[in-house]
């Protein structure tokens, strides 16, 4: 048996009994799939994981960087109290459509909104709005950028606050400091800022599962 299908198993093992899609979960990676979105979304376990790590920040306001079809926003989304807000940003208006409904499917239209554009744009209108500090940021979008999304969650979340950045290991690539690849070069910038930043305080993980070989970083903001 190879090791991708033994790491299969275990996380349908784990999805199964531990974080279970319902219909409206489901749905919404069947819409995703009809409508021709990527199949980048996160796993279920890996979805829990965000709802729980939301959930134990008592998070109210949570932004989001890269909405695909909803999927780990209707996790996020789920974790907010009734007057909780998401704020979920992404590039496409075909992937922004499909997660609109998918969103609306779940009753989370009153609290989530998705804002259609390029993210290094939306970030300073957003800003210039000066919405209550985000209390979790989950940075899973175009990987070039990381440095800059990392950024901007600081600048927009509050002490305390827990900035999730996924797909960190990159096929192990992420070593490779001779390379000029954009994923991998934002990626290790990333990582770069959030080790040296002297107001975040960072570990990153790697990962195996249904998603393949992969990790993520989490960085607290300090005061």
């Amino acid at each position: 048996m190879s090791e991708s299908h033994v790491w299969d198993e275990v996380d349908a093992y784990f999805s199964e009994r531990l974080a279970p899609d319902d219909e409206v979960l489901a749905a919404a990676l069947r819409d995703s799939d009809a409508a021709g979105l990527p199949r980048i979304a996160v796993s279920p376990n890996q979805g829990k994981l965000l709802q729980l790590l939301a959930q134990i920040q008592g998070a109210r306001h949570i932004l989001e960087i890269g909405t695909l079809g909803g999927y780990s926003t209707i996790w996020l989304g789920r974790a907010l109290p009734a007057d909780g807000r998401l704020v979920s940003l992404e590039y496409d208006p075909r992937h922004a459509e499909v997660a609109a409904g998918n969103l609306a499917r779940a009753g989370l239209a009153e609290r989530v909104e998705v804002r259609v554009g390029a993210a290094l744009e939306s970030l300073p209108a957003l800003a210039a709005e000066n919405p209550p500090p985000f209390d979790l940021v989950f940075i899973d979008a175009d990987k070039g950028n990381n440095p800059r999304y990392v950024e901007w969650a600081v600048e927009l979340a509050g002490p305390g606050a827990l900035i999730v950045l996924d797909n960190v290991v990159r096929g192990g690539r992420v070593t490779d400091a001779d390379s000029t690849a954009p994923d991998v070069a934002g990626t290790r910038a990333a990582i770069e800022l959030i080790g040296s930043h002297p107001r975040l305080s960072g570990t990153a993980i790697q990962t195996v599962g249904a998603k393949g070989y992969d990790g993520f970083a989490l960085a607290r903001v300090l005061p």
